[in-house]
């Protein structure tokens, strides 16, 4: 009897890891979100004294499910360039020029320039202010328009969502952004910044 609950616990065993290893090898080949994000980032990265692991990870977040590209790169031609959009059928061609360097409307709101200054701080916000401006919303630059009575709460962004990510996921963002080529302009950012 024993030797039958070992066997058959065993052949269960084995059952399940063949499922998660199949499911595992299901897209992208049982990559993990860290080489993902390794291969599918737009730009060149500068990994010197970053954690390739983190960047990889955040690069994954932010180009991927995040789609922080979506509101963050542009204005025209936005995201895509002419002839590059998945949306008409095309092969995807990803506005490098501008990427990540915000300047998109909605209503009287803009996106904000996430590329690194010339000190390495995407956005120019130490990892401090980041983690807050994902966390709770404060908006460190203090654009207008503003919310009444709360100059400081940053609108359109989803950092209510965002806020719910983990310690990690923040840190691998914060590290990605730090990766990136820097850009110039953007709203509330010096110029010269690169």
């Amino acid at each position: 009897m024993r030797k039958a609950i070992l066997v058959g616990g065993l052949v269960g065993y084995v059952m399940v890891a063949g499922l998660v290893t199949g499911a595992a090898q299901q897209g992208n080949q049982g990559q993990s979100e860290i080489q993902r994000g390794l291969d599918i980032a737009p730009v060149p990265l500068d990994l010197t004294g970053k954690n390739r692991s983190l960047v990889g990870l955040g690069s994954y977040l932010v180009n991927g499910p995040g789609d922080c590209i979506g509101c963050h790169t542009g204005p025209a031609p936005g995201v895509y360039l002419p002839g590059g959009s998945p949306f008409m059928g095309q092969a995807e061609l990803i506005n490098t020029a501008r990427y990540l360097a915000g300047g998109n409307l909605f209503g009287p709101y803009v996106s904000r320039n996430l590329t690194p200054d010339r000190d390495g701080l995407p956005g120019g916000l130490t990892w401090e202010q980041f983690e807050e401006t994902l966390r709770v919303g404060t908006d460190f630059k203090a654009i207008a328009p503003h919310v009444p009575n709360n100059p400081g709460l940053l609108q359109v962004m989803p950092w209510p969502a965002i806020g719910k990510s983990t310690d990690r996921d923040l840190k691998a963002m914060y590290e990605y952004l730090s990766a990136i080529p820097c850009i110039e302009g953007g709203p509330g950012l010096t110029t010269p910044r690169c």
